[in-house]
């Protein structure tokens, strides 16, 4: 087999074989393929485009490339929800301790922030002594005893992926709808979890800025998991403001810490409701959609969720005492009020801005390596829809450096569009895709 020839056959229209695709990644991964062959292939692809089937085997082949998780040990069917990320996602926070509350096992890979999203595993190390280093070992006894556990990615999960997602981004393919939704797959595939519910968000603050979009990717992963054999529901829900109220890490622990005490923001709570239910019935733990949800919610309602939570940071050497006591997550040392400048109602959010407002304050990174501060970002008093009158507050920032908080004030106050006459909100949750079809929500 010659990496010249499925080139070839790729310039031209067709389709290659699962042995080719494996044959191919394999190759790469190794080193045996130089990346102006591989490049080749992915402008080919780009082009040209793969079919259904050769999608889900380059999935397969990529999660196969590396490490591929064994949770067989784990009792009874696994759920894992994964985000395409946003600008305040705090939800596993919510939506892991939920499901866990309920029996189901929660075993979940996760990853850092990078530019204006943040990650769950920086969010995590708010808590004094978190570790998301675990052994396998150690992640599945804590599945097994607690029902859930959230680790950072081994660096030998996909590693096929992070190779040619490193080579995509320097070669203009990296938004093919086929790519994107394979690399996704590829380390979801790789985790190991039976069902999974995909969170495709859309908006000014998502990958995927227009609905027709995420939809197509939604298809495709959808496509994926079912091919490869997993229980896959995607949810397309809205980015065009941030979830909740607050943007980065401690703070929007404490949000989400709030939220399982029943006081956090609806929109929260809303979509952790929304995904736990497609999380439930994933794994058959219900079969009616309704009494799906009217269990999550009562896991709010009878203090179980929050008491997973405690249990969760414990077990992850956490100082589960900081979810009873919220002083004892970072905390900054200067708060700075935005003031509105006029009357009116908030019109449009810039909500990617509103993830570099907390990246200017050293709440997210640059660059993989970068260190970032977890007690400085934003808490929004206002979202699209609300009355504003002049001099109340819109924004409260949280930081330690007097001169970044200036230039964030500026950032943030250019991020806001105001209007004089009412505005209607547009729907949280706005598509439910599985292998069913796509059904408006």
């Amino acid at each position: 087999m010659r990496m010249y020839d499925l080139i070839m056959k790729k310039r031209n229209g067709g389709a290659l074989t699962k042995e080719e695709i494996f044959y191919m990644i394999n190759e790469y991964t190794n080193g045996n393929i130089p990346d102006y062959q591989m490049s080749a292939f992915m402008m080919a692809v780009y082009f040209k485009g793969m079919t259904e089937e050769e999608t889900v085997n380059l999935t397969m082949a990529m999660a196969e490339s590396g490490d591929m998780m064994d949770l067989s040990s784990i009792d009874g069917l696994k759920a894992d929800k994964h985000s395409t990320g946003g600008v305040g996602d705090k939800i596993s926070l919510v939506l892991g301790p939920m499901v866990a509350a309920l029996g189901v096992p929660v075993a979940k890979m996760s990853g850092r922030g990078l530019g204006h999203t943040g990650g769950t595993i920086d969010k995590l190390e708010s808590f004094p002594g978190f570790s998301t280093s675990l052994t396998t070992e150690k992640f599945i006894e804590n599945v097994n005893r607690i029902k859930i556990a959230i680790a950072g990615q081994t660096a030998n999960l996909a590693p096929a992926d992070k190779k040619l997602y490193a080579l995509r981004d320097v070669t203009a393919t990296v938004d093919n709808i086929s790519l994107i939704a394979s690399s996704i797959m590829s380390k979801k595939l790789a985790s190991g979890s039976d069902a999974i519910v995909l969170d495709v968000k859309t908006g000014n603050g998502a990958f995927m800025k227009t609905e027709a979009d995420a939809v197509a990717l939604a298809r495709e992963m959808v496509q994926i998991g079912t091919g490869a054999g997993r229980n896959t529901v995607a949810i397309i829900s809205d980015m065009n403001q941030p979830l909740g109220f607050a943007v980065g890490n401690a703070l929007e622990v404490k949000e989400a810490i709030d939220t399982l005490k029943g006081e956090g923001p609806a929109d929260l709570l809303e979509l952790a409701v929304v995904l736990g239910t497609y999380m439930l019935l994933g794994v058959k733990r219900f079969t009616d959609e309704e009494k799906a949800r009217a269990a999550l919610y009562k896991t709010i309602e009878d203090g179980s969720a929050l008491k997973k939570l405690e249990e969760f940071v414990e077990a992850q050497g956490g100082n589960p005492e900081a979810v009873r006591n919220q002083d004892l997550l970072p905390k900054a040392s200067i708060v700075m009020e935005i003031k509105a400048q006029e009357d009116g109602f908030v019109e449009k959010i810039e909500t990617d801005e509103i993830g570099v407002v907390s990246l200017i304050l050293g709440g997210g990174r640059e660059t993989k390596e970068s260190d970032i501060d977890l007690s400085v970002g934003v808490v929004i008093k206002k979202k699209i829809g609300d009355a504003v009158e002049k001099g109340e507050t819109v924004a409260v920032l949280h930081g330690n450096d007097l001169k970044k908080m200036e230039q964030a004030k500026e950032r943030f106050m250019a991020a806001y569009t105001f209007s004089k006459s009412p505005v209607t909100r547009d729907a949280l949750v706005k598509w439910i895709i599985s292998d069913k079809g796509t059904k408006k929500y």
